[in-house]
């Protein structure tokens, strides 16, 4: 029996070795095998977000180019608005001056008839500013748009300015107010 704990003594520091050293490759192993999957984890981490980095920033694009758009359909809209106001004014004007410098009655009175096309009557006022002092506007005789044109053609002068124009829901102007021109 002292003979069987001899050897196990002598052999024991080999077996204890063995065993630390199948031990610590387990280990070993299993630290390796944890840093590959830590490694996987991490890159599929950064991964997960460098896509979601880059969706937000497609949808942020997205929405900058919506709104471009908008921004441009809204100022198109603004600008289309504004030409068809500034329509019936030039035309207006037009009118005002072919039938001022006409050549000869039957021009003036053609330009005339043209122009009340776009009055809703020929009755349709014309009020005239003489005057304007601290938002107080003072008017001339209110008269309306045929007798106005026909003035025109009379007197053979310029027209005064377009100070407003007032429309109905066709389109039709429904009241002009000039101002007199000094």
């Amino acid at each position: 029996m002292t003979k069987k704990m001899i050897n196990l003594f002598r052999e024991s520091p080999r077996v204890i070795t063995m065993a630390i050293i199948v031990v610590m490759m387990a280990v070993g192993t299993g630290c390796k095998s944890k840093k590959k999957a830590m490694e996987a984890a991490d890159a599929e981490a950064r991964k997960a977000k460098m896509e979601q980095e880059a969706a937000l920033k497609k949808q942020q694009q997205q929405q900058q180019e919506e709104e471009l758009r908008k921004r441009e359909a809204e100022e198109r809209a603004r600008r289309e608005a504004e030409a068809k106001k500034s329509e019936p004014y030039s035309k207006l004007e037009q009118y005002f001056s072919a039938i001022g410098n006409a050549s000869s009655v039957s021009a003036a009175n053609s330009s005339i008839s043209e122009a009340l096309t776009l009055f809703t009557s020929p009755e349709t006022p014309v009020l005239i500013v003489i005057s304007e002092s601290g938002g107080q506007k003072d008017y001339d005789r209110p008269t309306t748009i045929r007798d106005y044109l026909n003035y025109l053609k009379d007197q053979k002068k310029r027209a005064d300015k377009i100070g407003n124009l007032q429309f109905d829901s066709s389109g039709k102007i429904t009241e002009v107010e000039l101002v007199k021109q000094k």
